[in-house]
């Protein structure tokens, strides 16, 4: 995996896109909109932008979503990727196609969401959607967020069944310290 240094964290170039646990096992592919929403097991789908989209439950998931060195970002860790990037961190994280400079490397693109909800995909070309391994409470967890039109990063919490974007970072040896 193709990895960017921003600050003193390495961050993957793109998105996650694996259909397996890192054990090897599958994760579920779910299409149907009503089942999505009842979901509260891990899952994937694909959007029509053709962007693979997780729910919180796969980010979770002890098996392993992320691959062997990589691991899903904390809240904490993307406050520290947001920090390093200042008042403007969002406008350097998206591409150049999607209104940013992308200065960080970052290359943020808006694959949008699955909500939750409804099943239903929203906002693909507008805003860009990015799990932390970090839950909130019993029923959310946190996630950034980008959006079309403005420069800074959104740091929220929402609901476990959305589909959102996941992008690994490096984990680090502390051994190496």
């Amino acid at each position: 995996m193709n990895t960017i240094k921003i600050g003193s964290q390495e961050w993957a170039i793109v998105d996650l896109k694996v259909t397996k646990f890192r054990n090897g096992e599958d994760i579920p592919l779910v299409t149907d909109d009503k089942e999505w929403t009842e979901l509260t097991t891990p899952a994937y789908c694909i959007s029509p932008n053709g962007r693979y989209l997780y729910n919180w439950y796969a980010v979770n998931d002890p098996r392993g979503l992320a691959p062997e060195g990589f691991h899903v970002p904390t809240d904490e860790e993307w406050k520290e990727l947001t920090t390093f990037g200042g008042s403007d961190a969002g406008k350097k994280m998206k591409t150049e196609e999607w209104g940013g400079t992308n200065e960080s490397g970052f290359s943020g693109l808006p694959g949008g969401f699955r909500s939750g909800r409804d099943g239903d995909f929203s906002s693909e070309g507008y805003s860009g959607h990015w799990w932390s391994s970090s839950a909130y409470d019993t029923s959310n967890a946190w996630y950034s967020y980008l959006y079309s039109g403005r420069d800074y990063v959104y740091l929220f919490n929402y609901d476990l069944r959305n589909g959102f974007s996941v992008r690994c970072l490096k984990t680090i040896n502390t051994k190496d310290k």
